[in-house]
């Protein structure tokens, strides 16, 4: 038959025994099989390395005899050029899903190169946002309208949280470049989309806040109505502006009284020496060691650290007062902010010299006379 249409392809008759080809004079390696069910599917057909390869067009009725046609020149254009366009359509259907790149980006990137925070982290994004968005999509079919839309989509609520994404989704596709499974001309999607403004959290005690603080903490270790390891550990985050889970996980062997340091062997930027001031030596000097617990702020569990300081922190943060528009003060957030803020402030204020050599520098009035904001001078002067 020198051409193909709608009337002759509703006109082939299946044959219940078998299926059957029917084939295109006109267009060599363009025809149409015709299942014993009835179904009929478009089909074009060619030889590479002395194989014969087949590649489905569209179904009959979906798809009309000239449409198919059409697809059926692409394709023998394509195996003209030398390409195998069957071969390619299979390794598509081969090709990683995003939800399998993620799996590979956690065992094989995250896990052996990151933090068991950030892994956590990262975790949890991946599982929270962009698996259920693109989980079931082919990683070289994801496209930069993909992103900038899941992107828009998640920073409508939580701009923060939209870049985070964003961060994990960018990494993800720069290692399925260097894996092979999308092209160097495809390159990673999530460039060129913009990231949401971000402002910094950085927050500052009040000399009059500090001295709240004090008070309250003072308190609550007098009364013992809160844990004291979790005040001991608000004490330190005030006094050695170490991180918060530097200061939980904190081993009794990275702490040298003697020489006035804590070395922890690993951190956020790797090793790291954190100079201890007298008064967070006394705090260090007066925790009890608790037996086949090797860390300084033991937990519940045994050998475990504490955990958190949420519930604590919460209810000190609250009797202190230390509520401004827009929420509490996180304490996550104010480990450098709270640990020798008396020092930045008489630098802010130009009662410090211009120069950070250990001296003794003039103490504000209104820091006189509490003992625990004396404590924090004191402290922020040694730095």
């Amino acid at each position: 038959m020198s051409k193909i249409t709608k009337k002759l392809v509703d006109s082939l008759a299946p044959n219940p025994a078998k299926d059957f080809w029917f084939w295109v004079s006109e267009l060599p390696g363009f025809g149409i099989r015709v299942w014993p069910s009835g179904r009929k599917v478009y089909v074009a057909q060619y030889r590479v390395q002395g194989r014969t390869r087949r590649v489905g067009l569209g179904i009959h009725g979906a798809v009309t005899p000239e449409q198919a046609r059409k697809e059926a020149l692409k394709v023998l254009a394509e195996v003209a050029k030398g390409e195998d366009p069957a071969e390619e359509r299979d390794q598509g259907r081969k090709a990683s899903t995003v939800r399998e790149l993620a799996e590979r980006y956690l065992s094989q990137h995250a896990e052996a190169k990151k933090k068991p925070a950030s892994i956590i982290r990262d975790r949890r994004l991946i599982e929270r946002f962009i698996l259920p968005a693109m989980g079931s999509m082919k990683v070289d079919a994801v496209s930069r309208a993909d992103v900038a839309r899941l992107h828009h989509k998640i920073g409508q609520m939580t701009p923060i949280q939209a870049n985070r994404v964003l961060a994990v989704l960018s990494k993800m596709m720069t290692l399925a470049v260097r894996w092979g499974l999308r092209s160097d001309a495809q390159g990673n999607p999530c460039r060129h989309v913009e990231r949401f403004k971000e402002n910094k959290r950085e927050r500052y005690l009040s000399a009059e806040e500090l001295a709240r603080l004090g008070v309250v903490l003072a308190q609550a270790e007098a009364s013992g109505q809160e844990n004291q390891v979790a005040v001991a550990a608000i004490r330190l985050l005030l006094l050695t502006g170490a991180r918060l889970g530097e200061v939980l996980g904190l081993r009794w062997e990275w702490v040298d009284l003697e020489r006035g340091c804590i070395f922890l062997p690993d951190s956020k930027t790797g090793r790291k020496t954190i100079p201890l001031g007298s008064h967070a030596l006394e705090i260090l000097a007066g925790l009890p060691r608790a037996a086949g617990n090797p860390h300084v702020l033991p937990g519940l569990k045994l050998g475990a650290h504490l955990r958190d300081l949420n519930g604590p922190w919460r209810r000190i943060r609250a009797a202190a007062g230390l509520v401004r528009p827009g929420g509490g003060l996180l304490i996550s957030c104010n480990q450098r902010s709270l640990a020798g803020a008396a020092f930045r402030r008489a630098v802010q204020e130009g009662l410090a010299r211009r120069t950070f050599r250990v001296e003794r520098l003039p103490m504000p009035p209104d820091f006189r006379g509490d003992p625990y904001l004396h404590a924090v001078w004191a402290d922020g002067a040694e730095r």
